[in-house]
């Protein structure tokens, strides 16, 4: 079981429209992954955005920094934008990144919720399942032989085409991140590839018939159960005690969800949203160590998790509030969750 932190890099926006500079935030989540990193935290992943209300558009050149002043922890992209990057300079930066920190780096390729990336780098929406299936097709085969040849509809073919630097690892391990698409959580399952799902609402229960259909497809692939991976990513956040802690992260949490939800034409975020988020069959892991430990082992028994990854940065609140709830997750939580993982 792998227990970890995911970011998207937000940057914090006071009541006066403020916002935080990014060159403090970047110095801020390098703080942060060295703590994680001290703490025995297993891995980390950092988002692609390119909006700006967040810091981070290329994950690798964070994870690259984070590579050095670091020991252990493994580090990823949380999602990779796979359908508009190029993927053989995405299996290039992260093949680099791996050799930087011998071996720990990860591609956790997703179609991305935002679409700003898309006529930023030249794509059309229309294209948005394709690119994504064609795009998945040559990072595999990069990821399996120096030498590729290839052909697709959306970029120049290759050629018995040699492809450097190769990976520290043989073969870097390529999640596919899913929202709730049957669709892409079967193309991953046919693939034999660890999947994640984010799990930002609602009630995770909801999810079980994905998780469901997931491992029936792969079994039903042929592929080894033992190497099955499954993940989510979940809104979390961890105090001292659970509704201060809650009132405390409250208004960080939801100016960024009514930022997101003005561009997608959602009800304004409200406290008793948020609160019924809070309960044990909600989607927000927030709260103090034990009530947050009970429920993340409630979702690790039933959707069969190998991996669990807490979403800690919504609305980027205050990088000491992060560093407490980095270090409960290190210091109280993840013990407890392990040491349940041994008894069972």
């Amino acid at each position: 079981m792998e227990l970890g932190i995911g970011m998207f890099g937000d940057l914090q926006i006071d009541s006066q429209g403020k916002v935080q500079a990014p060159a403090q935030r970047l110095k801020e989540i390098l703080e942060e992954i060295k703590l994680m990193d001290e703490l025995g935290i297993d891995f980390f992943g950092i988002g692609e955005h390119h909006r700006p209300d967040y810091a981070v558009s290329v994950p690798e050149m964070i994870l690259a920094a984070a590579a050095p002043i670091t020991k252990n922890i493994k580090l990823g992209s949380a999602v990779s934008v796979l359908s508009s990057s190029d993927p053989v300079r995405l299996f290039q930066n992260f093949s680099t990144l791996d050799l930087l920190s011998e071996g720990r780096a990860e591609i956790m390729a997703g179609r991305g919720s935002f679409i700003e990336s898309f006529p930023l780098f030249g794509f059309n929406l229309n294209d948005y399942n394709q690119l994504f299936e064609e795009k998945l097709d040559l990072l595999l085969k990069l990821n399996q032989s120096p030498k590729v040849s290839w052909s697709g509809q959306f970029r120049p073919a290759l050629h018995n085409q040699e492809v450097y630097p190769q990976p520290y690892q043989n073969g870097l391990k390529v999640w596919i991140a899913v929202g709730g698409t049957p669709e892409s959580v079967e193309r991953a399952a046919r693939l034999g590839l660890p999947i994640i799902f984010a799990i930002i609402g609602g009630s995770p229960q909801q999810f079980l018939p994905l998780f469901d259909y997931y491992k029936r497809v792969y079994l039903g692939h042929g592929h080894d159960p033992a190497k099955m991976e499954i993940a989510v990513h979940m809104h979390s956040f961890f105090g001292e005690e659970s509704q201060a802690i809650a009132d405390t992260y409250y208004p960080f949490y939801a100016a960024q969800m009514n930022r997101i939800g003005a561009t997608r034409n959602w009800p304004p975020f409200s406290k008793a949203q948020f609160e019924r988020g809070r309960a044990q069959d909600g989607a927000l892991i927030i709260g103090d160590a034990a009530q947050s430990t009970d429920k993340i082992l409630a979702l690790i028994e039933t959707f069969g998790l190998t991996r669990f990854s807490a979403h800690m940065d919504v609305g980027s609140p205050d990088h000491q509030l992060m560093m407490k709830s980095i270090e409960i997750f290190g210091d109280k939580i993840i013990p407890e969750i392990r040491k349940h993982a041994k008894e069972v």
